[in-house]
């Protein structure tokens, strides 16, 4: 399973962005995936938990994030979208996207460049 994520870039403090992520290869291995989500990694810092949401559309976020982040699933399968807003500096990160399946299997994207001027 591949994992791509777009949709990073530089903004300004207030401002919004909007990262998707799509999952691509085995078709047997892609319908095992139940959970997806997003991880970021400041520099210097560990990776950390941003969003996740599951095939039936359950989320999870961190209280760093919540109100300001929404996570979605998008019509195509295994599709995933971060709508980020009132960003602040400290959100600037690598954004990974991520997925795992049935059999509890970890799959990355590649990360994508946020960076939130002040």
């Amino acid at each position: 399973v591949q994992l791509q994520a777009s949709g990073g870039g530089l903004v300004q403090a207030g401002g919004s962005l909007r990262l998707s992520c799509a999952a691509s290869g085995n078709i047997f291995s892609i319908a095992r995936i139940n959970v997806m989500g997003w991880y970021r990694q400041a520099p210097g810092k560990q990776r950390e938990l941003v969003a996740t949401i599951t095939s039936g559309g359950s989320t999870n976020y961190p209280d760093s994030v919540k109100g300001r982040f929404t996570i979605s699933n998008g019509n195509a399968k295994n599709t995933v979208y971060l709508q980020m807003d009132s960003l602040k500096p400290e959100d600037t990160a690598v954004y990974y996207c991520n997925a795992v399946d049935t059999q509890r299997r970890y799959y990355w994207g590649q990360g994508t460049l946020v960076t939130v001027s002040s």
